[in-house]
């Protein structure tokens, strides 16, 4: 199993998300101490009312990516996770395949439908025809980043003989979507190369419009449902899963019990683990990257 830091999220308005220190500083220490990866997510609009009840910050992820890509040669880079349905899916074509090139290939696109109808409103974008702009976005990505002409007409634009150039640097840029519902696990078992299960306490799950994934042993049956349609495709399954255990900050604190869960979360499939700490000062967070992995990852 891998380990990739999600930057600590800020939730209101009385801190700033880089209080935590800068990206590059932080990706240069993650991919020095031996971390496999750095997430960052997105909300490009949000409302004041959700910050201030409990809503979180964000920097624009590609360009966050970007950054870190610039002063790292090893780290993934994970949108965790970008929504699909606020851009048309050419220009999400065209940013995702730049990030994927000044990378070199270590580009994850992390993907979700959304939640929030306060932010779809101040985008511009009809809540109610997520679904079809996700989808669509799913079809348009592949025949961008294939390099060659391609037409393709969605419900608010027509593309005619377009091409996408400069290709990624792979044939395709992985797809890892997020989410609890039926219609996500069918999107995974059918054209995405990973599941990002969504955690978290049972009231968050009203506001995010996705079921609860259930117990531990629930998260496993659908792993164990997902691999089938997998095999079948050729290609391996990531499962990326937050940790929701915050103690995990001082993390040579009851290190026999994270060690347990950690080896948990492997032994039902997990992949990644994606590790959220509280927002600090840069030194603390330094700090803890170095002491997480001489824990977890160099033992």
């Amino acid at each position: 199993m891998q380990f990739m830091l999600q930057y600590p999220d800020v939730h209101g308005t009385d801190q700033d998300m880089l209080d935590s220190g800068e990206v590059s500083d932080i990706a240069a220490a993650l991919e020095s101490a031996h971390w496999d990866g750095l997430a960052f997510t997105e909300h490009p609009a949000p409302g004041i009312n959700w910050l201030q009840r409990g809503g979180h910050q964000s920097l624009d992820p590609f360009i966050a990516l970007a950054g870190a890509a610039t002063v790292t040669t090893r780290l993934r880079l994970l949108s965790y996770l970008s929504v699909l349905p606020y851009r048309n899916p050419l220009l999400l074509a065209k940013t995702t395949a730049s990030l994927d090139r000044l990378s070199q290939g270590r580009f994850i696109l992390g993907a979700g439908t959304g939640y929030l109808k306060s932010e779809f409103r101040a985008l511009g974008v009809d809540f109610d025809e997520r679904n079809d702009l996700f989808d669509e976005a799913l079809d348009v990505l592949p025949l961008h980043w294939s390099g060659e002409p391609f037409s393709y007409r969605g419900r608010h634009f027509e593309a005619k003989n377009t091409i996408g150039r400069p290709r990624p640097t792979r044939e395709s840029i992985p797809i890892w979507i997020g989410g609890n519902a039926n219609i996500t696990l069918r999107r995974v078992a059918e054209r995405a190369q990973g599941w990002m299960p969504l955690l978290g306490p049972d009231e968050m799950f009203a506001t995010t419009r996705t079921p609860h994934p259930g117990s531990e042993s629930g998260i496993a049956e659908t792993i164990a449902s997902l691999i089938p349609s997998f095999e079948q495709r050729g290609i391996p399954l990531d499962v990326a899963i937050p940790y929701m255990d915050r103690s995990i900050a001082r993390p040579r604190q009851d290190h026999a019990r994270h060690k347990a869960a950690f080896e948990a979360l492997e032994n039902i499939g997990c992949t990644w683990a994606v590790i959220n700490v509280p927002p600090t000062s840069p030194k603390h967070m330094l700090e803890f990257i170095e002491s997480f992995s001489e824990a977890y990852i160099q033992n």
